[in-house]
């Protein structure tokens, strides 16, 4: 038994930092899509001048 807790403490911190992080980076990254979706029309639009 306490070496299943020891494997969740040893697995479950790494894991659940890295779902923080994902979930942070997430958010940023659709920012990201959106920008880039924006700056493509931009330069279209430029293009057609």
């Amino acid at each position: 038994m306490e070496e299943l807790v020891a494997q969740v403490a040893n697995v479950g911190f790494p894991i659940a930092v890295s779902i923080y992080l994902l979930v942070r980076i997430e958010s940023k990254m659709e920012s990201l899509t959106l920008s880039i979706h924006e700056l493509s029309k931009v330069i279209e639009g430029l293009k057609a001048q």
